[in-house]
């Protein structure tokens, strides 16, 4: 078992070894106490990569399920690469 703070502000990496950002948060369901969604703040590289308009201040950070996780040590690796992140569906509410 490992303490959900300890995944907190770990570099995130694709699949193919691309910096993808860093762990933020995560969202957990409270029916059974397990995490279901990643927030990933994306580098400068990744938000320009992935599409996205890079705000003045601050970062953009993208919602990834658990099911794009391949592995979480001293870094979160991806199952997907950068590409096939474009392709994945976004968390909603």
């Amino acid at each position: 078992m490992v303490e959900i703070t300890r995944l907190f502000w770990k570099p995130a990496f694709t699949s193919d070894g691309f910096l993808l950002g860093e762990v933020q948060s995560a969202e957990l369901d409270l029916s059974n106490w397990q995490i279901i969604n990643l927030f990933v703040a994306l580098t400068d590289e990744a938000s320009k990569k992935l599409g996205f308009k890079h705000p003045y201040l601050g970062k953009v950070i993208v919602c990834l399920p658990v099911s794009a996780v391949e592995s979480v040590s001293d870094k979160a690796v991806l199952n997907k690469t950068i590409e096939e992140l474009r392709t994945l569906r976004q968390c909603r509410e």
